[in-house]
């Protein structure tokens, strides 16, 4: 497997500012350029086998980036853990497309997740003209209602400041919180694996998680009733969406409903549906039948 370029984007915030990591696959010269943005508690090599797959089916005339969310991967940490909200999120990614403006000509963008959220909060604000227009969107299992138990789930481990002693054991741990990710070989969720965590200093083999467990704070600080009055304004920016989009629902999702999921197909972009068996949340997208459903969508 070959391996992305590395680059940093210097962001602003509150504070000093910080730097946003972001892996960059395909011809950086290319003028169509996807965007892919991870989950929560993820990060951005993520998407190594999509990006890779997609750069193949572009015949390498795709630019793909795919960015660790500031507190994630290689991105900074920050200092204010208020900081870790979809808001500030999105203004990274406002900085990011300025980035890339000069030489997009076509802008996609995949979200899993939290990533989808952030693009819904980048591209559903009409109020905001954009530097690069939206021409396609894939929402990962995530939608502007969020089912209540699938937060809580999540909220139960997140932020955890865990040591493992190998890199298998945090994969075996890992996957005893992701087995609604769906079916992976062991080799897959290795390689998954691999990237999620990141060596403690001074010892030959342990390491730990590689994110901040300070993104878990305002997190877990948010109601039930917060998160229901919330979704006015999730629905108000996914209504706002122009892009043609792709809805991804995983079949067995605790987290995106199926009346939230057909209600997206009849309102806003009216989005097109793709139910993906035996999986929950979220759809890794490594499996041959989802990449090549996003594949199609992007770039058919």
């Amino acid at each position: 497997m070959s391996d992305p370029k590395l680059n940093y984007l210097p962001c602003p915030d509150a504070g000093a500012g910080h730097r946003m990591a972001f892996w960059e696959w395909g011809d950086p010269q290319a003028s169509h350029v996807v965007i892919c943005v991870h989950g929560l508690s993820r990060q951005g090599r993520d998407f190594d086998v999509l990006a890779q797959a997609l750069v193949a089916k572009a015949g390498g005339a795709l630019r793909v980036i795919c960015p660790d969310v500031v507190g994630r991967g290689k991105s900074d940490w920050l200092a204010d853990p208020q900081g870790y909200q979809i808001p500030a999120y999105a203004g990274d990614m406002f900085a990011l497309l300025s980035h890339l403006q000069p030489q997009t000509q076509t802008l996609d963008w995949v979200g899993t997740s939290m990533g989808g959220l952030i693009g819904m909060a980048v591209f559903g604000q009409k109020q905001f003209p954009l530097p690069i227009p939206l021409r396609r969107l894939v929402l990962n299992d995530v939608g502007p209602s969020i089912q209540w138990e699938a937060l809580a789930r999540i909220g139960a481990y997140l932020g955890r400041a865990v040591r493992f002693d190998s890199l298998q054991q945090a994969a075996d741990a890992m996957w005893s919180i992701s087995t609604s990710f769906g079916p992976h070989t062991p080799e897959q969720w290795l390689e998954l694996s691999r990237h999620m965590v990141k060596p403690v200093p001074g010892s030959d083999s342990a390491v730990t998680l590689h994110y901040d467990p300070a993104i878990a704070v305002p997190f877990v600080a948010v109601t039930q009733e917060a998160a229901v009055q919330g979704e006015a304004t999730l629905w108000a920016l996914y209504d706002g969406l122009q892009a043609q989009t792709l809805l991804l629902r995983g079949a067995q999702s605790d987290l995106l409903s199926p009346q939230t999921a057909h209600l997206m197909t009849e309102r806003g972009p009216k989005a097109r549906l793709v139910e993906l068996a035996g999986v929950g949340h979220a759809p890794t997208l490594i499996a041959a039948d989802q990449v090549a459903t996003v594949t199609q969508f992007l770039l058919d």
